[in-house]
């Protein structure tokens, strides 16, 4: 499942300078993916492009937004359930 943010987050934007993927996004910042810009997903605080979210497989064992997050506002989106090897595949997809 890729992370999201939670109305607990404080802005920090610790969460955004360790996402390898370039997956997380200050609120009310519009978001891209492969020359492609869509429309920021919050406005309120930092989230995750849930697109460009492999909870860091392909480059960590865990994610790192969670490990540095001080507010523990980046959780796993139950909502969006995907295997390994679906975060692997789109892992290799986004790095090609």
């Amino acid at each position: 499942m890729p992370i999201k943010i939670i109305d607990d987050c404080i802005s920090c934007g610790a969460c955004q300078a360790e996402c390898p993927n370039e997956a997380i996004y200050e609120g009310g910042v519009d978001w891209e993916l492969k020359g492609e810009t869509h429309p920021a997903l919050c406005d309120d605080h930092f989230y995750v492009a849930t697109d460009k979210c492999t909870e860091c497989v392909g480059f960590f064992d865990e994610p790192q937004c969670m490990t540095v997050c001080p507010t523990e506002s980046t959780v796993k989106d139950e909502s969006v359930v995907m295997s390994k090897e679906e975060l692997q595949a789109r892992y290799e997809a986004l790095h090609s």
